[in-house]
């Protein structure tokens, strides 16, 4: 039998590098040059001396695991969570709260100068809060390990999909993280773990609801094992099937949290802002920056559940609140039949296509409100100018498509009048900002 000659696949060395960190980005990662080349490094300050290992190379810049700091910045300190240099969930435990702050609104102007063409106002103070405990929203990662036939329950590790086992955690409020341990307790006992996905944990007023994705068909014994935890935890738990159908195995309350003195009523796979504390602190400032009267007509896009358009209704003469997903708008009116509130109005609309012929976007409004998710708001914003509001807040948790959709009001006749950043997620890269824009 012949044989061929198979040349072996030559092995590629990462290649390590030692430069100095000149700056930061708006996701607080270290930003510094060699040979020429911009690489971005997660965990290193400016003026640090750092060994980094490339992890990915590209023509202009290149982004590096930190592996060394040599030459430590006066202003870093210690991370107050033992799984901080492997978990993914927070990249700046390294840098004090107002450090992160700083850097964050630097990269909020720098963006609005270099994507919008646009000069930036004073920034307004910060809309801060708690560092620690604030977070009333967590997806927990669910692993199934083979080799320790166990189920693992925690975060995904930084830059990978890997899974960093957690036995608490100290951003999330603190009832939601005295429930992990018990939950992986529970898990391990279930004959169907390898078809678990994910676990959803939301701290709503009357208590807390666990959304376990389970791809599966669990048996009776396992429906049991799992009702009988979450009456033991005194919690409501559901699960979402593979067709992400919800399913409630343990129900004894309708989730809601309050808001400005209104309940807002929310299912289990509906968005609800991360943060309690600097929602309710937003949603003022939203509503003082658009100087709402009360003969002022207003237009909400992404409305969600109605988190800003029943605050808002409060104070104007009408408010119509727009939504993409018929569920949310159903639960939105709901919700202001609830509170008493008869003048607002709510439409189902895909905000990412032509609204022109609707008949809600024909109407005349006085102030407009945009909530966006990351991917932003580009295909309204002509409509937006079209309708000629004499103010607009554009609240963001991207701002990248914040400064890109901005540029489209000031070319249409408007001027940003007002920005800010809001410390809605302390020790991590994500920055929500607000920005108020004026006609003429």
């Amino acid at each position: 039998m012949a044989q061929f000659f198979k040349p072996q696949k030559k092995s590629i060395q990462p290649q390590r590098i030692e430069f100095t960190v000149d700056s930061l980005d708006h996701h607080c990662v270290g930003i510094g040059r060699h040979q020429g080349k911009a690489i971005f490094v997660e965990g290193a300050l400016p003026g640090e001396r750092v060994k980094a290992r490339i992890v990915d190379d590209k023509k202009h810049y290149g982004h590096g695991a930190l592996q060394q700091v040599v030459q430590p910045a006066g202003n870093r300190i210690p991370p107050f969570c033992d799984h901080y240099r492997e978990c993914g969930g927070c990249n700046a435990q390294h840098m004090s709260q107002a450090d992160q702050q700083t850097a964050k609104q630097a990269g909020l102007v720098s963006l609005f100068e270099r994507l919008g063409n646009i000069q930036a106002p004073a920034l307004a103070p910060v809309l801060g809060g708690e560092s620690r405990a604030y977070r009333r929203v967590c997806r927990l990662a669910i692993k199934f390990d083979k080799n320790g036939r166990c189920t693992r329950v925690g975060f995904r590790r930084r830059q990978s999909s890997d899974l960093v086992e957690i036995g608490a955690c100290p951003v999330l409020v603190d009832p939601l993280s005295a429930l992990i341990t018990p939950l992986r307790e529970c898990l391990n006992r279930l004959k169907s773990q390898r078809e678990l996905g994910h676990a959803e944990l939301i701290q709503a007023e009357q208590g807390i609801l666990m959304l376990l994705r389970h791809t599966g068909r669990p048996n009776e014994a396992d429906r049991a094992l799992l009702v009988a935890f979450a009456q033991a935890q005194g919690i409501d738990l559901y699960l979402q099937a593979a067709d992400e159908r919800i399913e409630p195995l343990s129900q004894q309350f309708e989730p809601a949290y309050s808001l400005d003195g209104l309940t807002l009523a929310f299912a289990p796979a509906d968005f609800i802002q991360i943060n309690g504390g600097i929602n309710q602190a937003m949603v003022a400032q939203a509503i003082d920056w658009l100087g709402v009267g009360a003969g002022d007509k207003v237009l909400d896009l992404f409305c969600g559940i109605g988190n800003f358009t029943l605050p808002l209704a409060r104070k104007a003469r009408e408010v119509v609140g727009v939504e993409g997903e018929l569920a949310m708008v159903a639960r939105a009116s709901q919700n202001a039949k609830r509170n008493g509130i008869d003048n607002a109005r709510f439409y189902k609309a895909d905000l990412s296509g032509d609204i022109a012929g609707m008949s809600w976007a024909r109407e005349g409004f006085d102030l407009v409100l945009l909530d966006p998710a990351r991917p932003g708001a580009l295909e309204v914003m002509d409509h937006v100018v079209k309708l000629s509001p004499r103010r607009v807040v554009y609240v963001s948790c991207n701002p990248v498509t914040l400064a890109r959709d901005s540029k489209v009001l000031v070319e249409g006749g408007y001027r940003l009048s007002r920005l800010g950043m809001l410390d809605m997620f302390p020790h991590t890269g994500h920055l929500e900002s607000m920005a108020l824009f004026e006609l003429g």
